[in-house]
């Protein structure tokens, strides 16, 4: 009997009908078997997307610091190339040889305006050569070492400086406050033709500074008629707080022949204070 069927099936296709059913009646059988099978599968899956996404995750924001990190050292390498070429574009005006320092330290007394450079004698610096950056005057130099030196700037209180008018000539003496905004402009008559806003620059004399620096510009002059001279303040032309780079100027002699004696014109350089390092690390 089953021969017979088998042989109807095969020939005519009669237990059609009879297989649809058993196999309609079968296939929860078959889902539920393969159910701890899809579950694990599931579980994987999902663990396992899970344990990449925290590991990406925690990639992404390593790689997120370290960005961050380059962006703000991006941020300051830019800020140094401004200054870099504008100390670049200062150069091209100048006739004296120049070489280039980087400031190291600064005194800690805040009258006491000096700041340590990276060059020294082994590089020609010598007592009394010109500090100067990408605007104007800074001081001068006023110890050295084979490998780095001391300046002290134009505002400290212990220096002056012979400066003239730029628009007409006139000669005076610029001396520092103690204050790195402020110099006063000494002895100058209170019928003098001076006016705020005149540049005051280097006058050559007294051979130390070379003619025709930026020194500062006048910002306040006050007359009283009861007085023979007025009382000029100005503002320093460099950028004496916020210049890392400087240059130095061999105008009165050339590099590596013995550095001059004496000290620079109507300055005093009384012993060096200590220095606050802020030479960054590398």
């Amino acid at each position: 009997m089953v021969l017979i069927l088998i042989t109807a099936d095969l020939r005519y296709n009669s237990l059609q009908t009879t297989r649809s059913a058993l196999d309609t009646l079968g296939t929860p059988v078959f889902w539920f078997a393969d159910l701890p099978l899809r579950i694990r599968e599931w579980g994987q899956e999902h663990v396992q997307s899970r344990t990449q996404l925290l590991e990406e995750n925690e990639r992404l924001s390593r790689e997120n610091l370290v960005l961050q990190g380059r962006s703000q050292q991006m941020a300051a390498l830019q800020a140094e190339n401004v200054r870099l070429r504008a100390l670049l574009n200062s150069t091209a005006m100048l006739r004296d040889d120049v070489l280039v320092a980087e400031l190291v330290g600064i005194s800690p007394d805040p009258v006491r305006h000096r700041l340590v450079l990276n060059k020294g004698g082994l590089d020609g610096v010598f007592i009394g050569q010109p500090l100067i950056d990408a605007d104007g005057l800074m001081g001068q130099i006023v110890e050295i070492s084979p490998t780095s030196s001391r300046a002290l700037l134009i505002t400290d209180a212990t220096h002056s400086i012979p400066v003239q008018v730029n628009r007409n000539g006139v000669r005076a003496i610029a001396e520092g406050t103690g204050s790195l905004g402020a110099l006063e402009i000494r002895h100058v008559s209170a019928t003098t033709d001076i006016e705020i806003g005149d540049l005051l620059e280097t006058s050559g004399l007294g051979g130390r500074f070379p003619g025709g620096y930026p020194v500062a510009v006048v910002t306040s002059i006050e007359r009283d008629p009861g007085q023979m001279f007025a009382h000029v303040v100005a503002r320093p032309s460099a950028a004496l707080d916020r210049s890392r780079h400087v240059l130095l100027v061999f105008a009165t002699q050339e590099v590596g022949s013995p550095p001059p004696t004496g000290a620079a014109d109507n300055t005093e350089t009384p012993d060096a204070p200590d220095i606050i390092d802020t030479t960054e690390d590398r």
